[in-house]
């Protein structure tokens, strides 16, 4: 077994309880750790043996197009469709984070973080 990891994917979208939110948006960073069987791509050296890492972030891109009133929402539907999508992954762990939230303060971000085994 072993651990891919996505880090940094950075996106422009528009999830937010508010209203507001969802109609200016917010800039929001991904996280994602997949396990999974790397021991054939390790020796290949070939794509086709291991998980492909860019449709993994076109998922990503694709899902956080959805808007959604919460983050756990967004991280939720990211993980089902990894797992729908990579028969492979046995498990996965995502972090979704909104930049500077209007949240009546200075703060950097918020995370929400979900993990799922297959």
């Amino acid at each position: 077994m072993g651990w891919i990891k996505i880090e940094g994917m950075k996106f422009y979208a528009f999830h937010g309880h508010f209203e507001a939110e969802r109609i200016v948006g917010n800039h929001f960073l991904v996280g994602i750790q997949i396990k999974t069987d790397c021991s054939k791509a390790a020796v290949s050296d070939d794509l086709n043996d291991t998980l492909n890492y860019q449709e993994v972030y076109l998922l990503v891109k694709s899902e956080m197009k959805k808007t959604s009133l919460l983050l756990e929402n967004v991280a939720q539907r990211i993980l089902d469709l990894l797992f729908e999508t990579f028969p492979q992954i046995k498990k996965a762990k995502i972090m979704v984070s909104k930049l500077h939230p209007p949240m009546g303060g200075e703060i950097e971000k918020v995370s929400v973080i979900l993990s799922k085994k297959s």
